[in-house]
């Protein structure tokens, strides 16, 4: 399980060094590609290929779903840590997302995200008052 928030910064050639916490349960293989607000999922090679089981299973017939999977797998790139912990994010994922230089790189369980350090900051303080506000049951039995 992926948990936390980092701040590394994007090199010169658009490589990101992953935080020490991630990189064994990465150092097989990690899959990019584009996520929701914005930001870039990074998932483990078996956990990706898991949620790609899932999305397969989507209608053909609904154009909802398959405006989304050709939207999610489209933009994916595979790749492979080198020995000190880093990845390449390429030029169309890094455009996608408005990475820069600083970045947020959180941990959401079973994948991480990587976000512009402001994207994140501004888009944590919209929704960390609702978080606090929240007075139903969002996940069933949880609490």
């Amino acid at each position: 399980m992926f948990l936390g928030t980092y701040e590394p910064r994007l090199d010169d050639k658009g490589r990101l060094i992953l935080p020490a916490k991630f990189r064994e349960q990465l150092a097989p293989g990690i899959v990019l590609t584009r996520g929701q607000e914005r930001c870039l999922y990074a998932f483990p090679v078996a956990e990706f290929e898991n949620m790609h089981d899932r999305l397969r299973q989507a209608p053909v017939t609904s154009k909802q779903a398959r405006d989304y999977l050709r939207v999610f797998l489209s933009g994916a790139s595979d790749e492979v840590p080198d020995k000190q912990g880093r990845i390449t994010i390429p030029t169309n994922l890094r455009q996608y997302a408005g990475l820069d230089r600083d970045l947020a790189v959180i941990g959401a369980g079973a994948r991480i995200e990587i976000w512009d350090a402001i994207a994140w900051q501004t888009y944590l303080a919209e929704q960390e008052e609702a978080f606090a506000e929240t007075a139903e049951e969002v996940v069933p039995g949880l609490f």
